[in-house]
């Protein structure tokens, strides 16, 4: 679902939007796609001719000018947000770096949190990569750099899994995964955070970008998509 302002834009006032296989399109203008990227698909190339398949070359063959934004995990699904053209990427990543972008994710967790649902927790702690162990990171509070999350249970109350939204207000590598582990709920399926001796089944990651709000970097008018979890 999308919205400009009260708007909806899922329909009329988006060019030509697709749903296929290849690319599943939520919004387009001249100055930005928002697309729904499914969890196993890469946002960028990777190293190597088996990574070259990506959502951003998806768009690219039919959006020549789409340029990337910022990126989600391979193993995570969601909304994520594209530039058409530099000057729409260069205001566009301003403002993701001014954190005036919103973003909220729907998670499954263990480890049986026990806060009322609805009730806001917050995680600040710092993080670094953990360069022995690339591509993980780790807290590290001499030296990291400053990492914040928001975060509150929706259902599943002292369960395992529950459900949980978390909002980042930084954009750290990895960000929601190490924090969730540090609190002691790792996201289910993460086969990079997962607890030793934690059987995990999941087919997936269980994170999902379900939430996008920022101002259209033309107009300034609020722009607001969300995308449901299919877990």
């Amino acid at each position: 679902m999308a919205s400009e302002g009260l708007a909806d834009h899922s329909g009329a006032g988006a060019l030509n939007c697709l749903s296929s296989a290849a690319l599943a399109l939520v919004y387009a203008d001249a100055a930005l796609l928002v697309l729904d990227k499914p969890a196993g698909l890469l946002s960028v190339p990777g190293r190597g001719e088996d990574k070259q398949d990506c959502l951003s070359a998806r768009a690219q063959r039919h959006f020549a000018d789409a340029l990337v934004v910022h990126r989600l995990d391979m193993g995570t699904s969601g909304l994520l947000l594209m530039a058409r053209g530099i000057a729409a990427q260069r205001t566009l990543s301003l403002a993701f770096a001014a954190r005036q972008v919103r973003k909220r994710y729907v998670a499954l967790v263990g480890g049986s949190p026990a806060q009322p649902p609805g009730e806001w927790r917050v995680i600040d702690l710092p993080l670094a990569a953990d360069w022995p162990n690339r591509p993980r990171s780790m807290v590290q509070p001499q030296g990291g750099k400053a990492s914040v999350t928001r975060w509150r249970v929706l259902c599943g109350k002292g369960a395992s899994p529950a459900r949980v939204e978390l909002e980042p207000l930084t954009g750290r590598s990895h960000q929601l995964r190490v924090h969730m582990l540090a609190a002691g709920h790792p996201i289910v399926g993460d086969p990079l955070y997962a607890l030793p001796g934690t059987p995990d089944t999941a087919p997936r990651l269980m994170l999902h970008a379900a939430v996008l709000a920022f101002a259209h970097p033309i107009s300034g008018r609020s722009m607001h998509f969300s995308s449901a979890a299919d877990f």
